[in-house]
């Protein structure tokens, strides 16, 4: 049997801010954290945090240069602070990243081999950033794959839709997160 983790990813201040569309998402997501925690699969929160100055930027990366000039995911800042309606609890894993994927610049790679996770859950703002190459990097590592359609957002919904129904399908389990608490409930 696969052993879990659930990652929620990109969840900050400054991300929430500028994403969260009023639909009821973190009251969602947190029932997603609740439900692994009560299952006693791990809960792995992944940040985006640049150093100041961004000297690990490279002004060929156009996705991160514009985050420069909106001076956001500064390494310390308040904005780069997991959002207090989901914050993490003890025994909690935080993981930092310095690129779009989970995988990138980060330690999760060893905090799954160390747990022996074999398994992913994919939550997390935003479908088409940090879910998107997260789910392409565990997919090229062969690690089993389930996305909560309604547990992840996007600022485009559109592209949200085209993900969660045609792209991710073809490497992943993708579920709300009552069909997920329903499956986990049963063990």
């Amino acid at each position: 049997m696969a052993n879990n983790a659930l990652l929620v990813m990109d969840v900050q201040r400054d991300i929430v801010d500028l994403a969260d569309d009023g639909s009821g998402y973190l009251p969602r997501l947190r029932r997603a954290i609740d439900g692994a925690r009560a299952a006693a699969i791990p809960v792995i929160y992944v940040i985006i945090a640049l150093r100041p100055g961004y000297p690990d930027v490279s002004a060929r990366n156009k996705a991160l240069t514009a985050v420069i000039r909106a001076g956001l995911h500064v390494e310390g800042e308040p904005g780069t602070e997991i959002h207090p309606d989901i914050a993490p609890e003890a025994g909690d894993t935080v993981v930092t990243k310095r690129r779009g994927s989970a995988f990138s610049g980060s330690d999760l790679d060893l905090v799954l081999r160390a747990r022996d996770i074999d398994s992913l859950v994919l939550t997390g703002i935003a479908t088409s950033g940090v879910v998107l190459h997260t789910a392409c990097h565990a997919n090229d590592r062969d690690l089993g794959l389930t996305v909560l359609s309604d547990a992840c957002l996007d600022l485009d919904p559109e592209v949200h839709e085209l993900l969660t129904g045609k792209l991710f399908p073809q490497w992943a389990e993708v579920v709300s997160v009552e069909e997920w608490l329903k499956a986990v409930a049963q063990g």
